[in-house]
């Protein structure tokens, strides 16, 4: 029911309206003359206040206010892959061509285009009895991906009919009868608000990792699909790069980029160069299977604040779908200070660095919104979606507020080290302040390629680990001071590092890497550890060691392709240290 206000007050873009009757909180509502896109955030019997989702400058008490009785909700259906939104799902290319590159206040359009026609295929037949979550036809969206057309939750009945045939979105394509006698007119779109979580019939277990080809993702700190991870960063550590890396090379079948309060520059790099880059799965254009929403920092935070729910809903409901859905959000800090800001304008108590005492519970509702789950439906459909949210504290400072509460709701953390970004080791996450709570998922699915594979990553790790404390000592003494163990452990630390941990997003080759490879890099490195270590033991010099021509192959294998040449290093290796272990038989 649509309730009609007048404005009493103006804060910023909060407006404080007075309605004739009392409203509903959450409702959107159209501010002005301008008929400004806004929600309603708090309630005081008939006095509203509202949150514009657009720039206020030019409103004045008196206004008129109508409130249109729904809240901001999200328009699913075929027309959502390709397109790049703003955070209140307006088609940014449908805004320039209204309004040109500078966007003009109260602009109404609807999400998906309502003239564009779609070739719907049942997958159903008249008579045929369904429930919410059933898939009654396909529209091939893309050459990437097949649109599933759903029954909406909380329905069911018998089909009376359905078609073949080009409709547009909002063209019933079917006709459903209720349990109850009623008819119901099914389109190939459905709303739904963005802030409620879209229902499924089960959670269940996470069984396998989102290979990403990143080898310091993929080995050491593994996502599971359906799993939620954090990438928290200074400037300059690598975060946008790293988050394009992984929607270029993930496992997953469909992708949703939210850009939350980034720089412009940085956004419009984004939206011009990603959606051209070709998809190593398809050989199509990557943005073939991918939703961008790009809200920029110069945007209202309001509207910051709702892109990550509006990106999830559409992410969910391609989970339904039956898909793999990577969701990344870039990011959640500026969402975070959106929170902020709205909550300094409500004039609520501000708690740790004036965020919101609610801020923990906000993020924990966007983290658990991913999973792997059974859809709704008739059959056993599963789908997934995992969330990788990057965050930015201040100074790279990981004990502030969004940071810590980010880390309750996670099961990896990609900690981003500014001195490894500096050093240009990337991706610059740190080895030691990383983790994973997926180890047990990961190394089921690891084991396949070799049944050592948890143990040969515990021992490089504990190797990094032990070489950190022996660098502190050799800064002070100097590394030729200590035992040659110890730069034994320095030395497998370095080819770890340089041979493994460091890939080139920009190199062919290197940019991914393949689960076998990375099996066999890791086995390579460590056998060769486990080769030279009784060496030393027994007095050949490190020196002998750091020498062999094997070592910078082993550093370089990363850049060959197949498996072939890591193979040839390990003969390369057994048949040097042969020979060193005849040269100094006598020795030993």
């Amino acid at each position: 029911m649509e309730l009609r206000g007048v404005i009493e007050r103006i804060n910023g873009s909060l407006v404080i309206t007075r309605f004739e009757e009392e409203p509903k909180i959450g409702d959107l509502v159209e501010v002005g003359e301008m008929g400004l896109m806004g929600e309603i955030v708090r309630l005081s019997e008939k006095t509203a206040y509202i949150q514009c989702y657009e720039a206020t400058s030019g409103l004045k008490p008196g206004e008129p206010v109508l409130d249109t009785g729904k809240p901001l909700v999200a328009e699913l259906g075929p027309g959502l892959i390709t397109t790049i939104f703003d955070g209140v799902q307006r088609s940014e290319s449908t805004l320039w061509e209204i309004a040109g590159p500078f966007i003009t206040r109260g602009i109404h359009i609807p999400a998906l285009d309502r003239e564009r026609r779609w070739h719907f295929e049942p997958r159903v037949e008249a008579g045929e009895r369904v429930v919410g979550g059933d898939i009654i036809g396909v529209v091939r969206e893309t050459e990437a991906v097949e649109h599933r057309i759903l029954i909406p939750p909380g329905l069911r009945g018998r089909i009376r009919e359905i078609s073949e045939g080009d409709y547009t979105v909002v063209e019933p394509v079917a006709e459903l009868e209720t349990p109850w006698g009623e008819r119901q007119e099914l389109r190939m779109m459905q709303e739904w608000p963005v802030r409620t979580p879209r229902p499924y019939k089960e959670r269940i277990p996470l069984v396998a990792p989102l290979i990403t080809g990143q080898r310091v993702i993929d080995t050491f700190f593994p996502v599971a699909k359906g799993g939620a991870a954090s990438i928290p960063g200074g400037f300059g550590t690598g975060k946008t790069v790293m988050l394009q890396q992984i929607s270029k090379w993930a496992d997953a079948d469909i992708i949703v980029l939210i850009g939350c309060g980034e720089r412009g520059n940085e956004m419009a790099d984004v939206v011009t160069h990603f959606p051209k880059l070709i998809d190593p799965k398809t050989g199509e254009e990557l943005i073939e299977r991918t939703i961008i929403v790009a809200n920029v920092s110069n945007m209202p935070v309001s509207a910051r604040e709702a892109s990550i729910y509006l990106g999830v809903t559409m992410g969910e409901y391609f989970r339904d779908q039956g898909y793999d859905v990577a969701l990344m959000a870039d990011s959640t800090s500026r969402w975070a200070e959106a929170l902020r800001d709205v909550s300094g304008r409500l004039e609520e108590i501000p708690a740790e660095r004036g965020f919101p005492a609610y801020l923990a519970d906000r993020i924990a509702e966007i983290y658990e919104r991913a999973g792997r789950v059974i859809t709704l439906g008739s059959g056993e459909r599963i789908g997934s979606l995992t969330i990788l949210g990057a965050v930015s504290p201040p100074a790279g400072d990981f004990s502030e507020p969004v940071t810590t509460h980010t880390l309750r709701f996670i099961g990896t953390f990609w900690a981003l080290d500014t001195e490894l970004a500096f050093r240009r080791h990337f991706p610059a996450i740190h080895w030691l302040r990383s983790f994973t709570r997926y180890l047990d998922v990961a190394s089921k699915w690891w084991s396949r390629f070799d049944p050592r594979w948890e143990e040969m990553r515990g021992k490089a790790l504990e190797l990094l680990e032990e070489a950190s404390e022996i660098e502190e000592t050799a800064r002070i003494i100097g590394e030729k001071a200590l035992p040659d163990e110890q730069r034994l452990v320095l030395l497998i630390a370095e080819m770890i590092r340089e041979g493994f941990l460091v890939q080139n997003a920009f190199d062919e080759v290197d940019t991914y890497c393949e689960a076998e490879k990375q099996v066999a890099l890791l086995r390579a490195l460590m056998e060769f550890y486990d080769r030279t270590e009784p060496l030393v033991r027994k007095g050949i010099p490190i020196e002998k060691i750091r020498g062999l021509r094997v070592v910078p192959e082993l550093m370089r294998l990363k850049e060959r392709r197949g498996l072939e040449p890591i193979e040839r290093a390990k003969a390369e290796m057994e048949r040097e240290v042969r020979e060193l272990e005849e040269e100094y038989r006598e020795a030993i």
